[in-house]
């Protein structure tokens, strides 16, 4: 029974996420069209979804933890593949950073 009690809590379940997906760097594509006040530029450049100054995506809907251009969020958000192989290796790294006292690495 316990076992199932630790599956269950370390389970990728979005209802529970800590959105570690909405802190890492998109770069925008051209056929992306996001208005110009979510974007901005890196030093290298790169065209990408801004971030607040905790990090999080500026489309984050604070009040609600749901992005607030989903239905024109960027092909890259597209394809992240919710609970997936890549999802879950963020969240794990996230968890061991966090107990380790280590903050999460924006790129």
């Amino acid at each position: 029974m316990r076992a199932q009690a630790a599956a269950a809590a370390n389970a990728p379940l979005c209802a529970r996420c800590d959105a570690v997906c909405c802190r890492l760097t998109v770069v925008l594509q051209p056929e992306d069209r996001i208005p110009a006040h979510y974007t901005t530029h890196t030093a290298a450049g790169l065209h990408v979804m801004a971030r607040d100054a905790e990090g999080w995506c500026v489309a984050v809907d604070a009040a609600h933890m749901r992005c607030s251009i989903y239905d024109s969020r960027p092909d890259v958000c597209r394809r992240f593949a919710m609970s997936g192989p890549y999802c879950r290796e963020l969240r794990a790294d996230y968890r061991d950073r966090n107990a380790r006292g280590i903050p999460l690495l924006l790129y």
